[in-house]
């Protein structure tokens, strides 16, 4: 098989939970242009309509669904519905999570945030994080294998960080403790799903210009900051992130499964600044 044939998507089946905005929205639109029949799950009505008007004149096959990941039988429904009308469901990627605001440092390290600190952590914005970024993953990943597992094929992939395995104390704990776990849920389901050949992985972003956490990162400024840090001296655009994504949910990595592919220019292997 030629390496363009590993890669195609044509006439998948696919959805992406908070699909219209930021990394989800990169991964519509590299199904989308490859082919794929996508239908993006989002809280926003507004930019499901922005999203979906923009994509589709382009050509290609997108819709758009109101749906909130905490609602797991509203989930079930968009997914038995999507399902139904492609006649397959090919690819799932489990994105939608947010950013629960300030940890126990500035995000530069240079003073402690009072307000971030675990003491004064209340318990709603511990449980809305761990709702969405960890039992929407959950809900998610079991609505996928349900529509899977008779087919015996399939693609699910789940958005997790580099908080995943390494601690940013600028950001509140419950996100490294959500996504910690949705990481080691990806190997679990991973290693169940593996008989009916569904394939689980995760990509784990570092910092990416997106609108998350009240946009913080669109800022030229916090850009120039966070680049000192990584080693290849640039934050990422969501563009950064299509290559890996169309790689996970073709039949180029048919072969992997359980694995949590890290994408942070190099944040994780350490900071030089020279």
């Amino acid at each position: 098989m030629k390496a363009a044939e590993m890669y195609k998507v044509e006439g998948y089946g696919a959805i992406v939970t908070g699909g219209a905005s930021g990394i989800g929205l990169s991964f519509v639109e590299v199904l989308a242009e490859n082919g794929a029949r996508v239908t993006m799950l989002d809280v926003s009505q507004e930019r499901l309509d922005a999203e979906t008007k923009r994509l589709k004149a382009k050509g290609w096959d997108v819709r758009g669904m109101k749906v909130d990941v905490t609602d797991h039988p509203a989930l079930d429904r968009a997914f038995d519905e999507t399902a139904k009308l492609y006649g397959r469901l090919d690819v799932c990627f489990a994105n939608a999570g947010i950013d629960p605001g300030i940890g126990f440092v500035t995000v530069d390290r240079k003073q402690r945030v009072p307000e971030g600190a675990i003491e004064n952590y209340d318990d709603a914005r511990w449980n809305r994080v761990i709702d969405i970024n960890l039992n929407g993953v959950f809900a998610t990943i079991r609505a996928a294998a349900r529509h899977m597992k008779p087919r015996k094929s399939g693609r699910i992939i789940v958005t997790t960080s580099m908080a995943a395995f390494e601690i940013e104390a600028g950001i509140g704990a419950s996100y490294m403790a959500a996504k910690a776990g949705a990481a080691h849920l990806t190997r679990n389901a991973a290693l169940e799903l593996a008989k009916y050949q569904i394939t689980v992985n995760a990509i784990a972003p570092g910092w990416f210009i997106t609108n998350i956490g009240g946009g913080w990162m669109t800022k030229k400024e916090v850009q120039d900051e966070v680049a000192e840090w990584v080693p290849l001296r640039r934050v990422a655009t969501t563009e950064d992130m299509k290559g890996l994504a169309l790689f996970l949910a073709s039949p180029a990595s048919s072969y992997i499964t359980g694995a949590q592919m890290v994408i942070d220019g190099g944040s994780n292997i350490g900071n030089v600044f020279d």
